[in-house]
């Protein structure tokens, strides 16, 4: 029997596959796959798993005919997992040996839905950790109590799909899987949906896996179209919040961490292709528009006044044009 399945998508990652790939060796157990979806790299990327495939024990590649997203090739990934618990790692990042033997003992012995993790991130050669915001730690606890307060960072914020382990029961009821083709901010409904719905989490102190920060082909580095897919995760933060029992404590957390996000893209806009900063100006006034009035306006004076006036002049502009094409 598996019991543990290691979903690891791989996307033009050649200068860094390696390093993941022998952390990896450093975790082989006879329970453990690690399941690798290449999806359609053209930088050498699949000869290095082709590989890794024969080398690794319990290594099964997958391959995308054509790229699909980080969303799509974890998805891929977990249609394919056989393992009682599921983990995730990016193809550019590693983790310590023996970590994920570590991470499933404390989460078996919990007994809960889902464990959450620290991590070390990796900057060139600093390193930093980051803790996640949630302060009790190695004790079950109800996810959806970690969403709130809306002004502090919470466990939601906190979306690292890798940065944890996950029973087979989430899969089942369908709590996993990522929204099909976000090429950014794949793990934001991810993460919201979790808090939501599932039924027990913890939290550990464990450090195990390191983050690679910086790398030039990350979608975080570059400036294209698919970033604003940010727009659409949290539209669908708002929507199925909207639709929760608790809709009304949830909203003003979920408004607050989309405006915070808009706002940092709006805050380096110089960074985008002029096309895209354009579009960027106008799916950002028309995503204002769409939330509630009363809980934009609370977000927006306690934004601070640099994000709040990102924020308020998208709005204008949006407002502007509606009422111009109207007369």
């Amino acid at each position: 029997m598996v019991k543990l399945s290691v979903i690891v998508p791989f996307y033009n990652v050649r200068t860094y596959a390696p390093e993941t790939l022998k952390s990896l060796h450093a975790n082989t157990r006879d329970d453990f796959e690690f399941l690798f979806v290449d999806d359609c790299s053209s930088d050498g990327t699949l000869h290095i798993l082709e590989q890794a495939e024969r080398e690794l024990p319990g290594a099964v590649l997958l391959r995308h005919e054509k790229n699909g997203g980080l969303a799509t090739a974890r998805n891929t990934g977990l249609d394919a997992a056989r393992g009682k618990y599921i983990t995730f790692l990016d193809g550019d990042d590693w983790v310590a040996p023996g970590y994920f033997s570590r991470l499933l003992a404390s989460m078996e012995a919990l007994g809960c839905d889902f464990v959450r993790t620290d991590h070390v991130q990796f900057t060139d050669k600093a390193r930093t950790i980051h803790r996640v915001p949630v302060g009790k730690r190695g004790r079950v606890l109800r996810p959806r109590d970690s969403i709130l307060p809306a002004d502090r960072s919470t466990s939601v914020d906190y979306a690292y799909a890798w940065a944890g382990m996950y029973h087979r029961r989430l899969v089942d009821q369908g709590l996993l899987h990522f929204t099909d083709g976000l090429r950014t901010a794949e793990d934001r409904p991810w993460i919201w949906k979790l808090h939501r719905e599932a039924e027990s989490f913890a939290v550990l102190g464990l450090l195990g896996v390191f983050y690679r920060r910086g790398v030039a082909s990350s979608l975080t580095q570059i400036g294209d179209v698919r970033q604003l897919d940010f727009i659409r995760a949290f539209d669908q933060v708002l929507a199925e919040t909207a639709e929760d029992a608790d809709a009304d404590q949830l909203l003003p957390k979920a408004v607050r961490t989309y405006c915070a996000v808009m706002a940092h893209h709006l805050d380096s806009i110089e960074r985008f292709e002029p096309a895209v900063a354009r579009k960027l100006r106008s799916l950002s006034g028309a995503a204002l528009k769409r939330m509630p009035s009363d809980i934009l306006a609370e977000t927006l004076d306690a934004l601070g006044v640099h994000r709040a006036g990102l924020l308020r002049r998208v709005r204008r502009r949006a407002i502007s044009r509606t009422t111009e094409v109207a007369a």
